[in-house]
């Protein structure tokens, strides 16, 4: 994926922030000190576009949820390029979509569409729009020309039954 630089200095070590993204969503109040963090940061993996999501994320759902969200789109970059996730990432900051499912759509977009990423970004407007994956799925589907169920067979065991005291009683010796 990256062309890593051999390390020079003896007891050098070097943290792969990918290696470490399923602990952290189990705790993500570790990630902001994390050492691999910082490393991908000065790597150039961890952009000021993700810095700059991950701050409206925490502000919008909470530090715990807005980091939870970041390593779920972090974990994106697992499947899909660095340069289309920073541009899926840019999109849906300027749209305000601070969810990793609109990151993913945003980043499939760029990756489909094979733009060349922004290099950088603009603050979110309110004029951006996002589509949400269940849009887009619903859009792609032949109309549904199904009659719509009806539940009427139901609506007779609503019906109050009659009671036995309402029956009329047999006489003793003949029919009533």
């Amino acid at each position: 994926m990256y062309a890593d630089k051999r390390l020079i200095a003896k007891g050098g070590v070097r943290l792969e922030l990918d290696h470490y993204l399923e602990a952290l969503v189990r705790k993500p109040g570790a990630f902001p000190g994390a050492t691999a963090l910082d490393q991908a940061r000065a790597a150039g993996k961890f952009t000021p576009v993700h810095d700059a999501w991950w701050t409206q994320a925490c502000k919008v759902h909470g530090d715990r949820d807005g980091t939870r969200a970041l390593i779920e789109v972090l974990l994106l970059g697992r499947h899909l390029p660095h340069e289309h996730l920073v541009a899926g990432l840019a999109a849906a900051l300027r749209a305000g979509a601070l969810t990793a499912v609109a990151v993913a759509l945003e980043t499939r977009k760029a990756a489909e569409a094979d733009e060349p990423p922004t290099p950088a970004f603009s603050p979110p407007s309110e004029a951006g729009s996002v589509t949400f994956l269940t849009e887009r799925r619903l859009a792609h589907l032949p109309p549904d020309t199904r009659p719509l169920p009806s539940v009427a067979v139901y609506d007779q065991l609503l019906r109050p039954a009659r009671h036995r005291a309402d029956r009329p009683v047999a006489q003793e010796g003949g029919a009533p």
